[in-house]
């Protein structure tokens, strides 16, 4: 997956949360919305599991990146197998870092590095 999907999906899903959008109405590149759909029909089940580790932190209360970035990184660990695990929270933290808050990259680090330990062992 490269980080131009990424990068797409982030932004639609960062849309999508802002308008509470349950799909995403616009074409996007086929690994994008794949993306973008795979956290989309799965969102109750990620947002339980970043919950579950997100020491002090409601899904709905993280910052509106962050959120979309753990999602997004929660649905590769589970769903797109193909890539490392090593590889999804690297470019996970990279967008985070770009897009977030200056504490988005460690925070995104620290979360999805615990997803990742219990979804991939």
């Amino acid at each position: 997956m490269s980080i131009e999907a990424r990068q797409v999906a982030l932004e639609a899903l960062y849309e999508a949360d802002q308008r509470d959008l349950d799909d995403y109405p616009l074409e996007l590149p086929s690994k994008a919305a794949r993306l973008v759909e795979g956290v989309l029909d799965n969102l109750g089940a990620l947002d339980a599991e970043i919950e579950a580790v997100a020491e002090h932190w409601q899904v709905h209360r993280m910052p509106v990146v962050d959120r979309a970035i753990l999602r997004l990184g929660l649905y590769e660990l589970r769903f797109e197998l193909d890539t490392p695990k090593g590889v999804v929270v690297s470019e996970a933290v990279r967008l985070a870092k770009l897009y977030g808050s200056e504490r988005s990259g460690s925070f995104v680090n620290g979360v999805l590095a615990k997803l990742a330990e219990r979804v991939r062992q």
